[in-house]
């Protein structure tokens, strides 16, 4: 049986389900790969906080050179989050050649040339399955599964916290901040959401998943980025009345040498499989032109899923005889030859405030027209005050239209209250 000595850095809720799952999987783990993990050194912040799991004192130390040091060690195990310093001690292990297994989507989208770059030089392993969707395995099905497919699109809900927010405020009708103080009492959300709401999250995450589907790196920098904080409930039952469901959707596509890469809340038809992923259940939903359509859906946060993609990441680089790299040029950079477009194509759920006046109705539609934009439904509300609720989705029109489109409807009797995209069949 191969022995491995692991180190791990940080010993947080993941790094304690790590430590419980290698406990009590043990034998399993043994019987079904022929390995044994040996934990020599934790680095953790506090000696004396209490943990959830008992971890014998003499594991412990608050200083990082005692793990990516020890030339015992090979294999380190990262799960502190953040950028830094997070990356520097991860980059330090991989100069010394232990495999580095990461749950961070943050330091590994930010740095991910530099990590790879110090990991083949020095002939050591880099695994990250855990550090997007937690327990589905997108990373490995990406990578291995469907290495005979060119992936053209993937469309993902990958923030548990933004979709138990979505679905409470779409089933109940409740109002954005009321769910938010719920979540935040329940564990679901930060005390600062912001990385979680404004989409900072599932931007790391869908630069990582679409520059590994697309073979080329898409960096988080040219990912457009816009939260779930200023949505109105009203516009969520709007959206139902209509047949659609609202989620924050991280979205890439690639059509020949142009990279669409987006995070935004997004209207789907009702009868989407992502439409049905309700409270902080994860899904990806991709597409390639030989397996055509596939979903992969379950648990995308929590210590114990985590804890069982990050173990399955070390038997992993445990059982490879060298170690696995992306082969597509990682630099800190758009790759070269391709171009991100701002001007993508779909459909556009809009929400207006009219004067309740002739002629009004055909001023929206012309301003519409004008920029080649047809409607595809239409709803109108009876006047309050002599002003009218107008709700349309239109056929598919890029986005720079659809905003030249609106500035001139504002000029008018009309105000744009809100605009949503639309995407699925």
């Amino acid at each position: 049986m191969r022995n491995i000595i692991v180190g791990f850095l940080g010993c947080g809720n993941i790094g304690c389900g790590v430590w419980k799952l290698l406990s009590e999987f043990e034998n399993d783990i043994h019987h079904r790969s022929n390995v044994n993990f040996q934990v020599k050194r934790i680095l953790v912040r506090d000696m004396k906080k209490k943990r959830d799991e008992i971890i014998p004192e003499e594991l412990l130390t608050t200083c990082a050179a005692d793990i990516t040091d020890d030339p015992e060690i090979e294999m380190v195990v990262e799960f502190m989050g953040g950028e830094e310093p997070a990356t520097q001690y991860m980059l330090r292990a991989l100069e010394n050649g232990k495999t580095v297994v990461t749950a961070n989507k943050m330091a590994l989208a930010l740095n991910w040339h530099d990590l790879q770059a110090t990991a083949q030089k020095n002939n050591a392993g880099l695994y990250y399955e855990a550090a997007v969707c937690g327990a589905i395995p997108v990373i490995r099905t990406t990578i291995d599964s469907l290495q005979a497919n060119r992936i053209e699109a993937m469309m993902g809900i990958i923030n548990g916290t933004t979709n138990y927010i979505l679905t409470r405020m779409s089933q109940e009708g409740s109002a954005y901040q009321d769910v938010l103080r719920d979540a935040q009492r329940l564990g679901l959300a930060e005390p600062d959401p912001t990385s979680d709401v404004e989409g900072f999250d599932a931007a790391y995450k869908i630069s990582i998943l679409s520059s590994l589907a697309f073979h080329a790196r898409v960096p988080f920098d040219v990912v457009y980025r816009e939260g779930i904080s200023k949505v109105d409930a009203l516009d969520i039952a709007y959206g139902k009345e209509m047949g659609y469901t609202l989620k924050l959707l991280a979205i890439a596509k690639r059509d020949g040498n142009v990279i669409d890469a987006r995070v935004h809340p997004t209207f789907i038809p009702r009868e989407h499989p992502l439409s049905s992923v309700h409270g902080s259940f994860n899904a990806v939903f991709l597409h390639g032109h030989a397996c055509q359509d596939m979903m992969l859906f379950g648990c995308g946060a929590g210590s114990a899923p985590t804890a069982s993609a990050v173990v399955s990441d070390m038997l992993y680089a445990a059982n490879r005889e060298k170690p696995y790299h992306p082969t597509f040029s990682n630099e800190n950079k758009l790759a070269e030859g391709l171009t991100v477009t701002d001007d993508w194509r779909c459909s556009f759920y809009i929400r207006l405030t009219a004067s309740d006046k002739p002629g009004v109705m055909a001023y929206i539609t012309s301003c519409l027209g004008e920029e080649g934009i047809s409607i595809r439904n239409l709803m109108q509300r009876e006047a309050v005050d002599g002003h009218a609720q107008i709700v349309l989705i239109t056929h598919q029109a890029g986005e720079c239209a659809i905003h030249k489109a609106l500035d001139a409807i504002n000029q008018g009797d009309a105000k744009v209250e809100s605009l949503i995209r639309v995407e699925g069949k």
